[in-house]
């Protein structure tokens, strides 16, 4: 099988990474060239996971163009906000029988749309209506040293589903199939944001079960907008709902948790920004999220506190006595 991954970041580059282990040739697009010259001459991506080599059936490209052509599997792991302009470009050079996948966790801010949703305006029907969403619990900085690590992977095309299934899997990396593509793409989405709300409760100083509340009444949230949305309620009990919000609330790797962490010790969030040289996209989906909970009438407390936070200059505190003032309700809701 003929691999093109497309995004050299440290998720993109872990993955290529795997796939070329599996003896696939894989052809890497980054959009850096320096990264793209140190991947092919020196076997390594310095820029994201320096002293780490890099098979040498891995090659890299910044040609967008020429990465795309004649793959049989195209995987497409850029930041959600880049993912729309790299597959309209990307369209007319893939093969009418590719089949494409999306590892990418975020929402599209002026359309609410998640990557299968752009996919679906981007590429053309017969690519899109087999697209397969991956996600999960997965730090890229674990899986690309070959730490056990279990996703999921989901399609409305069965056969699509395990095909990814079948390309990935590993002895250190497990893939689970699934057909909710909605609610893995949310659940690897909305747990950013829950993310960065978990961080500024540990910078402020709370313990470990301000954490658990927050990962727990997430959750809870994460599941209503979903629901709304069409996805399977169980799906949010998975890897791709639970799994992945525990990893990202709790685990030092995670971008969006050292944001909030940042936040709670009082910085502001264009200086944390500045310092980051990898994407959080909580920071982008808290705002989109929010407007997106309000736009289909789903009540989402933590978000919203987050989102006022970021971007009306709310501070943590407040934010925290709004949430703890909340009106007192039953815990377990119908959906």
């Amino acid at each position: 099988m003929k691999v093109a991954v497309i995004g050299a970041g440290s998720w993109g580059t872990a993955l290529a990474k795997l796939l070329a282990e599996k003896n696939y040739p894989v052809t890497l697009w980054a959009y850096e060239p320096e990264v793209a010259e140190a991947v092919n001459t020196r076997h390594e991506n310095p820029l994201y996971h320096p002293g780490i080599r890099l098979p040498e059936n891995l090659t890299a490209t910044t040609d967008l163009a020429a990465a795309a052509a004649e793959q049989e599997l195209a995987l497409f792991v850029v930041p959600s906000h880049f993912m729309r302009d790299v597959l309209t470009q990307a369209a007319p050079h893939l093969s009418p029988n590719v089949l494409a996948a999306s590892a990418a966790k975020g929402i599209e801010n002026e359309t609410f749309l998640t990557m299968s949703g752009v996919m679906a305006e981007a590429l053309p029907d017969h690519i899109a209506s087999r697209m397969v969403a991956v996600s999960g619990p997965s730090f890229a900085r674990e899986v690309i040293q070959g730490m056990p690590t279990a996703v999921s992977a989901a399609s409305r095309d069965p056969l699509a589903a395990d095909a990814v299934q079948q390309a990935l899997a590993t002895d250190y990396f497990r893939v689970y199939t699934s057909n909710d593509v909605i609610g893995v793409e949310l659940g690897g989405a909305v747990k950013n944001v829950i993310a960065i709300a978990a961080g500024i409760s540990d910078g402020m100083g709370f313990g470990t079960n301000t954490r658990a509340a927050l990962i727990t009444r997430g959750l809870a949230e994460i599941a209503r907008l979903g629901v709304k949305m069409g996805a399977n309620p169980m799906t949010f009990a998975g890897l791709a709902g639970m799994g992945d919000l525990v990893l990202t609330c709790t685990g030092d790797l995670s971008r969006n948790r050292q944001v909030g962490l940042a936040i709670g010790q009082g910085k502001k969030l264009k200086e944390i920004l500045a310092e980051m040289k990898q994407v959080a996209e909580g920071v982008k989906n808290a705002e989109t999220v929010y407007k997106l909970s309000q736009k289909v009438g789903v009540e989402m407390p933590i978000t919203e506190q987050v989102y006022l936070i970021l971007y009306a200059d709310k501070t943590p505190a407040i934010a925290l006595a709004t949430l703890m003032g909340r009106k007192l309700k039953s815990e377990i809701e119908l959906y």
